[in-house]
């Protein structure tokens, strides 16, 4: 796609403060979500630790990726079970901290592999056939968070549905949506600033008038967190420490209680779910690849993003707890703004390790309803579903090998296929059990291999990589040399 900003491209220091706002708030409310739900686990978690973690995780992930893969590392929802499993055999806060170091060692383990015998078999072995329709998919796979935001307003109850907060949410994402089109050159870079301060304005003028009324259905949005900053006012009521994961680790003495069976049980529960996020890991990198006109599994290389994602998770979670991962809000932020400026992601990063001393910050983010997030996140999943049909453009669907691999990954993604093996008692659940995310992947895979006849070949996007830039600029495709790159005549 047309990039505003190319990912060296240096913004001035006005528009990148802006812009890594809009990326901190795309990818904030579902960060503190995660510490939300452990606490209620029965182990508590501070929402600013975690912000913290996601913060310093993804300048890990730019260290390790040479700042080539604009892309914000957010809590990932994936391990909840392990975090609840975890707590509840009473492993603690190390428990936790140890159970994400396993799962991102997984990644370094397969990075050093990948780093060995090269990369060039992803793009041969996941053409835009196969990883189109799973982009598309995990686009979709997200939709049911940002409705049931909208319809239920964070709550986990049926009964809780609102007609006031769809109202809401379809105003905040309608006011994203005017702002990207219909806005200034400068407003179309920052719809999701407009779209979510509408939203919010809009909720708070319902709640207070609801107060006024006594009228509850109009009450949809919480100020208990200011309430519980100022009351009563001390110093921690602007600033306070976060209650960091390795702190509450080292008060609780984990590691005089947690004995070699208990760490063998700990590795059990979270190494299968590192292996099976290796299929979404691949596809999101793809799919920023394509946005931004570069083959991120080439340069910096998947073994580079894969020991980003996996050391910037295990640091993130010693000061939050929670795993991280490349976040879709954050792809889904470049994809409908243009601004791919490496320097946003990275003021991001360090907004969100600086605001999460800030206690009126964190207050702030606590009291945005979800049903507003719920409106933002329709924008922003959509742009990644199709994003993913957009790369099916280049493939021919009225050959009947490539409409057989798309139909099944799509109808057992969709359909929500999982493969589980064997029982854990740990967990109540099965020892491995394999995304319908990753499902899809293997029954696309295999397909391709049956129709093609065992054969593999790059798809016509690592074809048009190889062109010269003339016939790529007849495409509108944009060059992704980096800036100063060009300036010295390189190729």
């Amino acid at each position: 796609m047309k990039l505003v900003y190319d990912v060296f491209d240096k913004p001035s220091m006005g528009k990148t403060l802006v812009f890594a706002f809009q990326q901190m708030i795309a990818i904030m409310a579902a960060t503190i979500l995660v510490p939300m739900l452990v606490t209620s686990y029965g182990l508590v978690a501070d929402p600013a630790a975690a912000l913290f973690g996601a913060g310093i995780g993804t300048l890990v992930y730019i260290l390790f990726t040479k700042k080539r893969s604009p892309v914000f590392l957010g809590s990932s929802f994936t391990f909840l079970g392990a975090y609840a499993a975890s707590i509840g055999q009473n492993f603690g806060y190390l428990g936790i901290i140890l159970g994400v170091f396993f799962a991102g060692l997984v990644y370094v383990l397969i990075g050093l592999i990948i780093k060995m015998v090269g990369s060039s078999w992803v793009n041969k072995l996941m053409p835009a056939v196969i990883i189109g329709p799973v982009v598309t998919l995990i686009g979709l796979s997200l939709s049911g968070t940002a409705t049931s935001w909208m319809a239920l307003n964070g709550s986990q109850n049926a009964d809780d549905y609102s007609l006031v907060t769809i109202l809401v949410g379809a105003v905040t994402f309608f006011a994203i949506v005017i702002a990207s089109v219909k806005g200034s050159d400068n407003i179309k870079l920052i719809p999701f600033i407009v779209g979510i301060s509408v939203g919010y304005v809009f909720a708070l003028a319902l709640t207070l008038m609801g107060r006024a009324s006594s009228n509850e259905t109009m009450q949809i949005m919480s100020l208990q967190s200011f309430k519980d900053t100022f009351e009563p006012l001390t110093l921690s009521s602007f600033i306070k420490v976060p209650d960091f994961f390795f702190l509450k680790a080292i008060q609780e003495k984990g590691w005089q209680t947690l004995s070699a069976a208990d760490v063998g049980s700990i590795a059990l529960i979270y190494i299968p779910i590192g292996i099976v996020e290796l299929a979404q890991h691949i596809a999101d990198h793809k799919n920023l690849g394509n946005i931004i006109n570069r083959d991120l599994i080439t340069d910096p290389g998947l073994d580079n993003t894969l020991f980003g994602d996996g050391v910037g998770s295990i640091v993130g979670s010693l000061f939050g707890g929670a795993a991280n991962t490349t976040y879709g809000e954050s792809i889904g932020c470049v994809a409908i703004t243009g601004n791919a400026s490496i320097i946003s992601i990275i003021v991001a990063s360090l907004g969100c390790m600086i605001l999460s001393f800030f206690t009126p910050f964190v207050a702030l983010i606590h009291s945005i309803p979800k049903c507003v997030m719920g409106g933002a996140c329709v924008a922003l999943y959509g742009f990644i579903a199709v994003s993913g049909l957009q790369m099916l453009r280049k493939v021919d669907l009225n050959n009947s090998k490539n409409l057989f691999i798309v139909s099944g990954i799509l109808v057992t993604g969709i359909g929500g296929l999982t493969l589980k093996f064997g029982y854990n008692e740990l967990t109540g659940g099965a020892i491995l059990e394999i995304t319908a995310l990753a499902v899809a992947l293997l029954f696309g895979i295999v397909t391709n291999l049956i129709v093609n006849n065992g054969k593999l070949e790059s798809d016509s996007s690592d074809k048009d990589a190889k062109v010269q830039p003339e016939l790529l600029a007849a495409k509108g495709v944009t060059p992704s040399t980096p800036r100063k790159d060009r300036k010295k005549g390189k190729k």
